[in-house]
C-alpha cells in the first residue's frame, strides 16, 4: 500500500516535470509565428566574407521585416516659408512623451492572470519599455543638429558629436535679409555760426528762424531719414555675397549743404572667396558632414538599445518560465515528502516503524517546504523584473500584483555553434551596431584632420565691390549772385590770437549780402532723381583686392591638427578595439551555447538515470531488500536531476539569445522593425487567448 502510494506520487511528479520539456521542433514553429502575422522563413546562414556589409541590424531583403529609421518625425527639415511665410518663425510642436501602457496589454490579460507570449513580450517592450523611451530621442536630437548644420551652424556637442577644432564657419547659408526704418532729428549748438553755415548772427539776437528755441546759443536743426535694406549669404565653396541698398534723406538749417533736404541713394554688392585657409568645400561643410555622420551613429545607438532591450526582456522571460516550473517541481517534492511523513507517521502509531524514520521524513518535508517558498519568491521577483521590463507603469491599472503566465514554452534551438568562427566573427562585424559606430566616429575624425591641416596655411581673402549713388534734392539756383554787401561793424572777425583780423590795414567784418540780381530760384528734386542717378551709374565705385592675415608661429593652429590626427589614431584603435571585443563576445558565445547544448544532454541522461534507479528501488522495496527511506531518497533525487535539466534547458535558450546578440541578429531573429521602435508603434496583434491565432499557436491548444 505505501508502495503503490509513493509510486502514485512520483508518478505525478514526473508528469509534471514533463510539462517543462517542449518537443525540439516547437521552436522553429513558435519563433516563425509573430503576433498576428503568418510564419516567415527560416533565418537564413551566416553570410560569407565576399558578401557586401549590411548596416547592423539590417535584415535580408526577402525577410518580414527590414531595418528603416526614417519613419516618424524628422527634425532635420526646417519649416518651409512657402506658402506660409511666418512657419519658419513659430517653434516646432514636440508632442508630450507617452507614459501609458500600451492598450494591447490590457488585451492579453485574461481571468485576472497576464497571458504572455515571448512575441508578445517583445513587441509590448518595443512600445513601453523606458530605456527605449529614453534613447528614442538621441537620433531626434541629432536630427535638430543636422538641421543646425545645414543653416551654417555650429552643432552642439554631445555624446556622438566630435570635438570641434578651429575656427567655426562664419558666414550662413540660410539667406538674411535686413531692412532699417528709421527717423532722426537733432539740434546742435552751434559756437562759430560763420563756420557752421549759418552766416552772421547777431550778439544775443534771436535764433528762432533756426528752429532752435533759445535766444542766446544758436543751434542746427537736422531731419533724417533712412530707408535701408541688405541681403547676404554663404556658400559651400566659403563665398560670401552680400547687397546693400540704402537711401537717406536729411534736411538742416544749415546753409553748407548744396541739396536741402538731399536724398542719397547707394548700391554696394560683395563678393569675398578665401583662397588658402578654408579654400574648398569641405572646410566649410565639415560640420554638415560630420553631423550626418552623428546622426547615423545615434540611429545605431538606437538599434543597439532596441537590441539590448530584447535580449533583457527575452531572457527575463525565460527566467520567469524557469521560475514557474521550478515551483511545479518543488511542489512535487514537497508532494512526496509529505506523503512519505504522513505514511512513516502512520507506521508509527501501528508500532511499526521506528521513530527515528518518522522525524527523518519531517525533516526532509521542512527542506522541501523551505525550498518551495524559495521558488516561489524567485517566481514573484521575475514578474516584477519582467513586468517593469514591459511597461511603463507597471502598478497602472490590473497589473499590481498581477499573475504573469508565459504561453511559450522551453524548446531546444536549432545548433548554430557548428559555423567556423572566421565567418562568423565577419557576419558580426557586419551586423554589430558597435562596428558601424566607431566607423563614423572614426570618418569624422579623418574630417576633423583634414580640415585642420587646411587651417594651418595663411588666411588669403580675394574680394571684388561694386557701388552706385545718387544725389539730388532741392537746391537754389546757383547763378543768382548778390550785387552788394553790407559789413556789420559789431561782428568782426577774429584771428586765431583772438583780436580783430585786417587786409591791407582795414578790419574784416561779417555781413550780409544784398541787392540780389533777381529773386533766388529753387530747383526741385527727390528720390527719384537720386534713384536714376545711381541706376544709371554717374556716380560707380569699383574696387578689390586680396586680404592677407599670417600669423606668426601659427602655434594655435599645429595644436588643432596635431589633436585632430591624434584623435583619429585613437579612433582607429577604437576601432580595432570594438573588433576584438566582438570577436570575444562571439567566441564566448559559441562556448557557452556549446557547452548549454552538452548539459541538457547530460541532464537528461542523469535524469534518465535517476528515473531507473527510482524503479529499481522500487522493485528493490517490493522484494522487502529496501526501506521507504530509500525510496524517498531515489524520488529526491530524481527532483534534484529534473531540476538541473530544467535549468540546463533554459540557459540554453538563453544562450540562444545572447549568441544572437553577439552575432548582431536579434533583430532579424526577432522579426523587429527598428523604425516601429523609434516611433513608438510597433504593428502586431497580440496572441489573446482563445483566439483563433491563439489556438494555432504550436504549444497553447
Amino acid at each position: 500500500m505505501i508502495i503503490g502510494r509513493v509510486t502514485h506520487v512520483v508518478v505525478a511528479m514526473l508528469a509534471a516535470a514533463s510539462l517543462v520539456v517542449a518537443p525540439v521542433s516547437a521552436q522553429a514553429q513558435d519563433t516563425q509565428q509573430q503576433a498576428g502575422q503568418a510564419p516567415t522563413q527560416t533565418q537564413k546562414p551566416a553570410q560569407s566574407s565576399n558578401q557586401p556589409i549590411a548596416p547592423p541590424g539590417a535584415v535580408s531583403s526577402d525577410s518580414a521585416r527590414t531595418l528603416n529609421l526614417s519613419a516618424g518625425p524628422n527634425y532635420s527639415k526646417g519649416k518651409p516659408w512657402f506658402p506660409n511665410i511666418i512657419a519658419p518663425y513659430t517653434p516646432r510642436e514636440v508632442p508630450e512623451p507617452m507614459v501609458t501602457n500600451t492598450p494591447k496589454l490590457d488585451q492579453l490579460v485574461q481571468n485576472g492572470k497576464l497571458m504572455l507570449s515571448l512575441d508578445d513580450a517583445i513587441s509590448i517592450a518595443l512600445e513601453d519599455n523606458l530605456d527605449i523611451s529614453v534613447e528614442r530621442f538621441i537620433p531626434w536630437i541629432a536630427q535638430t543638429q543636422l538641421l543646425k548644420a545645414d543653416a551654417g551652424g555650429v552643432p552642439q556637442s554631445g555624446s556622438a558629436q566630435q570635438v570641434v577644432l578651429g575656427n567655426a564657419p562664419q558666414t550662413s547659408f540660410d539667406p538674411v535679409i535686413s531692412g532699417q526704418v528709421n527717423w532722426i532729428r537733432s539740434s546742435v549748438p552751434v559756437n562759430n555760426g560763420f563756420l557752421s553755415g549759418l552766416g552772421s548772427i547777431t550778439n544775443g539776437g534771436s535764433t528762432t528762424s533756426f528752429g532752435c528755441s533759445t535766444v542766446v546759443v544758436p543751434c542746427i536743426t537736422s531731419n533724417n531719414q533712412n530707408i535701408n535694406f541688405n541681403y547676404s549669404q554663404g556658400f559651400h565653396t566659403g563665398t560670401s555675397f552680400s547687397v546693400s541698398f540704402d537711401n537717406d534723406r536729411g534736411t538742416s538749417t544749415s546753409g553748407q549743404n548744396l541739396f536741402n533736404p538731399d536724398w542719397v541713394s547707394s548700391l554696394t554688392l560683395s563678393v569675398s572667396q578665401p583662397l588658402l585657409n578654408g579654400f574648398g568645400k569641405l572646410p566649410n561643410i565639415r560640420f554638415i558632414l560630420e553631423a550626418k555622420n552623428s546622426l547615423k551613429v545615434a540611429n545605431s545607438l538606437f538599434a543597439q538599445q532596441v537590441i539590448t532591450t530584447v535580449t533583457q526582456v527575452s531572457n527575463d522571460y525565460w527566467e520567469l518560465v524557469f521560475a514557474r516550473e521550478n515551483v511545479k517541481v518543488q511542489q512535487a517534492a514537497v508532494g512526496v515528502s509529505q506523503k512519505l511523513y504522513e505514511d512513516n507517521k502512520k507506521q508509527l502509531d501501528i508500532g511499526t516503524m521506528a521513530p527515528l524514520d518518522v522525524l527523518t521524513a519531517e525533516s526532509q518535508l521542512a527542506t522541501d517546504q523551505q525550498n518551495l517558498i524559495v521558488a516561489q519568491t524567485t517566481m514573484l521577483q521575475d514578474e516584477t523584473v519582467l513586468l517593469v521590463a514591459i511597461t511603463k507603469d507597471a502598478l497602472a491599472g490590473d497589473l499590481t500584483g498581477i499573475e504573469i503566465v508565459p504561453t511559450t514554452p522551453i524548446s531546444t534551438p536549432d545548433v548554430v555553434e557548428n559555423i567556423p568562427l572566421d565567418q562568423a566573427v565577419r557576419e558580426a562585424w557586419q551586423k554589430r551596431p558597435e562596428i558601424l559606430q566607431s566607423d563614423l566616429n572614426l570618418q569624422n575624425a579623418k574630417i576633423e584632420e583634414r580640415v585642420t591641416k587646411s587651417a594651418l596655411k595663411p588666411t588669403l581673402n580675394a574680394f571684388l565691390e561694386y557701388g552706385a549713388q545718387g544725389l539730388s534734392g532741392n537746391r537754389l539756383n546757383l547763378n543768382q549772385t548778390a550785387t552788394s554787401f553790407a559789413p556789420d561793424p559789431t561782428q568782426p572777425i577774429l584771428n586765431e590770437s583772438g583780436v580783430p583780423a585786417e587786409i591791407g590795414g582795414l578790419p574784416l567784418f561779417l555781413g550780409t549780402p544784398t541787392g540780389f540780381s533777381s529773386n533766388p530760384i529753387v530747383a526741385f528734386g527727390g528720390l527719384g532723381d537720386s534713384l536714376d542717378s545711381m541706376i544709371h551709374n554717374r556716380f560707380p565705385v569699383y574696387g578689390g583686392g586680396l586680404n592677407l592675415i599670417l600669423p606668426i608661429r601659427n602655434r594655435s593652429a599645429q595644436a588643432d591638427n596635431a589633436r585632430a590626427q591624434l584623435d583619429e589614431r585613437q579612433q582607429e584603435v577604437q576601432l580595432r578595439q570594438s573588433e576584438n571585443a566582438i570577436l570575444l563576445a562571439v567566441r564566448n558565445a559559441m562556448i557557452a551555447l556549446q557547452q548549454d547544448r552538452n548539459q541538457v544532454a547530460a541532464a537528461d541522461k542523469a535524469r534518465d538515470l535517476a528515473q531507473q534507479t527510482l524503479d529499481d528501488e522500487q522493485k528493490k522495496y517490493q522484494l522487502g531488500t529496501s526501506t521507504s527511506y530509500n525510496v524517498v531518497l531515489r524520488a529526491r533525487d530524481l527532483t534534484a536531476a529534473q531540476g538541473t535539466e530544467l535549468r540546463a534547458r533554459a540557459n540554453l535558450v538563453e544562450a540562444e539569445v545572447n549568441f544572437n546578440q553577439a552575432m548582431g541578429r536579434t533583430l532579424e531573429a526577432n522579426h523587429i522593425i527598428v523604425a516601429d521602435a523609434l516611433r513608438g508603434k510597433v504593428k502586431y496583434n497580440p496572441l489573446i487567448p482563445g483566439t483563433p491565432d491563439w489556438d494555432a499557436t504550436p504549444g497553447n491548444k
